[in-house]
């Protein structure tokens, strides 16, 4: 793949714009971190302009968003393979094309020459000078016309990971899973750009009474079209600057994501199991709608992931949620752990006699459905990654089972558009379990929402007209 020396660090680039952009792209090869914390660690020591900043994120996040078709563009004036090329001088290459193919803004004798000087920058690194080689590339690709993509029904995979930017392995399961034109359309949803959505918090206000308060502070946003208590921000800037932030007036959640915890039908008074549940919109969402009355013990893994639970909570306002560390496949850990007296309370989570009344299982999954979002991850996933996450989903739903009651409702959702993640889990446990049966989401699903059901009556999301992400909800029923 690449011919990089270990260290790629440049040791005398400047906090630029496009310094940053290429700092943080590297770093996405050996983090999993998300891209926007890996460009605040490079800016942490001096803090840039923001201009500079909104730049970096602009390049970084567009060359990974564009990256199929700007190796695409780069390969015919290329003599050797892009992957072949140390990452560094790759992805000055790809910080250089998307300069020229999609930033108007910018000249091109400015992003050829910038592209330049960041070669020359990485030189000690990498044990030459590769500034004349990137200079002789970007001024040819200008000098080429566009070639003519891939055609479409012959290479349709290729044509539209290329138009898309969805890795092919991916387009190449949905033309086979969907035909051509449903592909198209997954596709186009998979590679678009997210919209900034948030969740009204019912405590606070109504939608349509914060919506007034938000273009009263001169912030323009408009109401979700299947969400009731949604709205997306047409313009984007801090989130924390937003009216109501601090006092919990929202949480910043995909419409998708928002029609989840409503499947489940938690009622104020009850118990409920949150697995998996941080960073904590569905719980918080599902306190919601328990008018927080009752209790949800949210399990997660990871102490780390439950203080951001915490803080979610707190600035929601949310005091019905009681978070528990501890591993969602070892049922009778949690039985035994929400069976004791909280560390709030004198009195146990959950009675000894006493099983969940609902159980929300968000399982682990391949992101698939949220790809858009996290474009650095594009090129992580695989099929292997999917059977991988098959077996953890199936143990998650096992356990879970073991510890709802009698009648009660367990939501298992993904925010993945893979059968294997999900009808197949479900599948598989409804064979091995007579116990539970399929419920049809429709009932708790809006008007508008109705044409996200499946033929068995499961919520998918994925190739919507909505722009929302790809997810997907089974409602499942212990009737014994």
């Amino acid at each position: 793949m690449s011919t990089d020396h270990p260290s790629q660090k440049p040791r005398t680039a400047a906090p630029t714009a496009r310094s940053a952009a290429l700092a943080a792209l590297l770093a996405c090869h050996k983090s999993d971190d998300g891209l926007d914390q890996l460009l605040d660690r490079h800016f942490r020591k001096a803090p840039p302009d923001p201009r500079e900043r909104a730049l970096a994120m602009e390049l970084a996040y567009g060359v990974l968003r564009r990256e199929e078709a700007l190796d695409w563009r780069l390969e015919p004036v290329l003599q050797k393979p892009l992957r072949r090329l140390p990452m560094a001088i790759q992805m000055v290459l790809r910080l250089g094309a998307y300069q020229l193919f999609f930033l108007d803004r910018i000249p091109p004798s400015a992003a050829v020459n910038e592209s330049v000087n960041l070669a020359r920058s990485y030189g000690a690194e990498l044990g030459r000078d590769w500034s004349g080689f990137v200079n002789a590339v970007l001024r040819n690709l200008l000098r080429l016309p566009e070639p003519p993509l891939p055609d479409l029904p012959t290479h349709p995979a290729q044509n539209l990971s290329i138009r898309y930017a969805v890795p092919q392995w991916l387009c190449e399961r949905w033309v086979e899973r969907l035909g051509p034109a449903q592909a198209d359309v997954a596709c186009a949803s998979a590679g678009s750009i997210p919209p900034v959505t948030l969740r009204v918090n019912r405590q606070y206000a109504t939608r349509d009474e914060y919506l007034a308060h938000l273009r009263q502070q001169g912030v323009t946003a408009r109401a979700t079209a299947v969400s009731p208590v949604g709205l997306t921000l047409e313009a984007g800037g801090p989130i924390a600057s937003l009216p109501g932030f601090q006092e919990g007036a929202f949480y910043v959640e995909d419409e998708a994501a928002q029609l989840i915890p409503p499947l489940l039908d938690p009622q104020p008074g009850e118990t409920a199991l949150d697995v998996c549940a941080a960073p904590g919109g569905k719980t918080s969402h599902l306190a919601e709608l328990m008018e927080n009355r009752g209790c949800i013990v949210a399990v997660d893994r990871q102490p780390a992931r439950l203080d951001v639970l915490r803080e979610n909570c707190r600035r929601l306002r949310l005091t019905s949620v009681r978070p528990l560390l501890g591993d969602g496949r070892k049922p009778l850990d949690l039985l035994r752990a929400a069976r004791k007296p909280d560390r709030e309370r004198s009195t146990p989570l959950l009675p000894q006699d006493r099983l969940f009344d609902r159980i929300l299982l968000d399982a682990p999954c391949s992101g698939i459905g949220v790809l858009r979002r996290h474009p650095e991850a594009k090129h992580k996933k695989d099929t292997a990654g999917l059977a991988r996450h098959h077996r953890l989903q199936r143990e998650l739903l096992e356990a879970a089972a073991g510890v709802l009651r009698p009648s009660g409702v367990l939501v298992y959702s993904t925010c993945s558009t893979e059968p294997e993640e999900n009808e197949s889990v479900v599948d598989q446990f409804l064979q091995a379990h007579a116990e539970f049966r399929r419920e049809s989401v429709a009932p708790w699903l809006p008007d508008t929402g109705q044409e996200l059901l499946t033929k068995r009556g499961d919520l998918s999301t994925m190739g919507n007209p909505y722009a929302m992400d790809g997810f997907y909800a089974a409602r499942l029923i212990k009737v014994g």
